[in-house]
């Protein structure tokens, strides 16, 4: 599908990677893998044909669609979230216009014996097929479903996209990528603007529609629930790992301690010979043999060990007051917004050292609670911090509070009291920060350099109560894992509200899930809170409340069954077609090679060259093979026509 030989990506002098060859078949699914700056986002951009790589060649099937959705892009805000995401379906829109026009002309028609008649129902015939066959009958059910799948409501549908966020209208651009039914899904970190459901919804997807996929991920549980393979960028070479990504972990720490063990092996065999070298230099008996070390040493290829991203760091949240045995309760809190009622009689009381998580979809009240927690806005009820709570709170915004003219250095400075300022370097590299980067100024770096920085800040901070508002958007697996750690060594209280389940997992005691107005406590971790739902009712995050009449509907199951098969049943199809339409290509390519083969035999002088005998032979055994396969297939497509019919 999309063939990868001798590439080399370059930025200045030093190539990210060079010489890289690999194949990403039909139903590959792929992790791509590697530290920040190895060159995984070039390599998309490279995939999609969106940049150029220094050398190389990058081979596409002829008429495969890509669908690449990168981290940033510059997006419209002229039209509705359903206008925007309708321009997935552009052919079929034209294909839809032509069909009307068409039967317009028809009906004015009445010449029925004439050629021009026949040539126009024909034209509207092969236009008609073409419609329904792309799904021209139910696409709009197709664009709905896609968008409240990934978290809109159907309210949401004709609201202008200027109204959305960021994070929002990159769900669009993602809606519109998935439905124009791409061969190969190409995505840069497509959970960071999704909530756990929205996440589950695209796993479904993926899993689901049979095309290839190449993902940049840091979302360990998404990673590992997609992919089945795994390239890793390190140390300027591509290595293809063809398992997932936790056995990837494993075979990467086992390959590396063998390359240790090899690299010490080869030092005290260097070692030795540079002894004897030394020793026997100026001996005339020993010339030969110091000659031949000498040459052996010239030969000798240097066993190199895979880099690895940072050493693992520990760090631990400042010591800080003891808070009183309930840091929170919450007795019949509600807040409205005019009739808009964001949530009603949450009741919760967390003990100290609880570790809970907020979840549930993008728009049911999480920020929003917690932004009353933080006295932020008003609201009715009862709420009440516990005696001594000292609070820490990251939200997204709070980047923006950072001093601009100070450097990255000096704003965690500032904070740090005690010993842990002997280990600030450290802290800043475990967030990609080292090096001379500390030394930037607030004011060059970007939205997300700026939240690892304010979270750096919190971390230093002498805090007895937690909450983080979407704490990983923008932290690697490296800088996950040591917050993560952080937080299970932490003996105060904490608030998460997060959509990274790995990231909960192991953290989080209690769940307390935001749907419908309401706030439901589940006892458990992540995964306990998730298994519980999905044995429950699959579609209970997104049942209709009675004060919420337009939240998503759920489809009585046989009729959801019925309409999921026909959906596969279409996908299959136009797969089938497309591996025909190549089946054809190849068997045209070989038969004009043939033709050429025979024109060349049956000269005399060419009669006994075995080497194009040999060719003539292997060709006309392709042929043959081709000429099966297209039929197998041809059988096949017909076989599922008549099922579709």
């Amino acid at each position: 599908m999309i063939s990868v030989e001798h590439l080399t990506i370059s930025f200045g002098a030093k190539p990210l990677f060079s010489d890289a060859n690999f194949v990403v078949g039909d139903r590959d699914r792929i992790a791509l893998t590697g530290k920040n700056g190895a060159g995984k986002t070039s390599l998309l951009r490279v995939l999609c044909g969106e940049a150029k790589p220094t050398s190389g060649n990058v081979a596409f099937d002829k008429g495969m669609i890509i669908g690449y959705l990168p981290q940033t892009m510059a997006l419209s805000d002229s039209q509705t979230v359903r206008q925007e995401a309708s321009k997935a379906f552009s052919e079929l829109l034209t294909l839809q216009n032509l069909v009307s026009q068409l039967n317009s002309e028809i009906a004015q028609r009445d010449d029925y014996e004439s050629d021009s008649y026949q040539a126009l129902i024909e034209r509207f015939a092969h236009a008609d097929e073409r419609f329904r066959l792309l799904g021209g009958d139910n696409y709009e059910a197709q664009l709905e479903r896609t968008l409240v799948g990934l978290g809109f409501r159907r309210e949401d549908l004709d609201r202008p996209t200027a109204e959305f966020s960021g994070g929002w209208r990159m769900r669009i651009e993602l809606a519109k990528i998935l439905l124009r039914k791409p061969d190969v899904l190409l995505l840069d970190e497509p959970t960071n603007h999704l909530d756990i459901e929205s996440i589950q919804w695209l796993e479904q997807y993926i899993l689901s529609s049979g095309c290839a996929l190449v993902l940049v991920s840091h979302d360990r549980a998404f990673i590992n629930n997609v992919t089945t393979r795994t390239l890793e960028i390190s140390a300027g070479k591509i290595e293809d790992y063809r398992v997932k990504y936790d056995d990837y972990v494993r075979l990467r720490r086992e390959r590396r301690e063998q390359q240790i063990r090899a690299y010490e092996n080869q030092q005290r065999e260097i070692n030795a010979m540079k002894d004897f070298i030394d020793r026997f230099r100026y001996k005339p008996t020993k010339a030969v043999q110091v000659q031949s070390k000498i040459k052996q040493l010239q030969k000798l290829v240097p066993i190199e060990i895979d880099e690895i991203d940072r050493p693992a760091m520990q760090l631990r949240f400042p010591p800080c007051l003891r808070s009183g045995d309930f840091p929170l309760i919450c007795d019949g809190v509600s807040k409205r917004y005019g009739d808009n009622t964001v949530f009603r009689d949450v009741n919760l009381t967390l003990r100290r050292g609880e570790k809970v998580a907020f979840v549930g979809r993008n728009g049911e009240g999480k920020t929003t609670l917690v932004r009353c927690i933080m006295g932020q806005i008003p609201y009715d009820g009862n709420l009440k911090l516990g005696h001594q709570v000292q609070v820490g709170y990251f939200a997204q915004n709070q980047a923006q509070l950072l001093d601009e003219d100070a450097t990255i250095f000096e704003t965690v400075d500032r904070v740090a009291r005690g010993d842990i300022r002997l280990r600030l370097n450290d802290i800043l590299g475990a967030f990609l920060f080292g090096g001379e980067i500390a030394e930037k100024k607030v004011k060059v770096l970007s939205g997300g350099e700026r939240s690892r920085l304010a979270m750096i800040k919190l971390l230093l901070e002498p805090v007895n109560f937690l909450i983080l508002d979407e704490p990983t958007n923008h932290l690697d697996m490296q800088s996950k894992e040591v917050l993560k750690e952080a937080l299970r060594a932490f003996d105060g209280t904490a608030i998460l509200v997060s959509h990274d389940r790995e990231f909960l997992d192991g953290i989080v005691t209690k769940v307390y899930e935001f749907s419908n107005q309401r706030v439901r406590e589940h006892i458990g971790g992540i995964y306990d809170f998730l298994q519980s739902k999905k044995i429950s009712s699959l579609n209970e995050l997104s049942t209709p409340s009675t004060q919420n009449p337009t939240t998503e509907t759920v489809e009585p199951s046989q009729k959801k069954q019925d309409y999921e098969k026909r959906k596969q049943l279409q996908r299959d199809v136009s797969k089938i077609e497309k591996q025909i339409a190549r089946a054809e290509e190849k068997i045209s390519t070989l038969e004009n090679r043939i033709s050429e083969l025979d024109a060349l035999l049956s000269q005399p002088e060419n009669a006994s060259d075995l080497a194009l005998v040999n060719e003539y032979t292997a060709i006309s055994q392709q042929l043959s093979d081709e000429n099966d396969r297209w039929m197998e297939l041809s059988e096949k497509l017909e076989q599922l026509k008549q099922t579709e019919s």
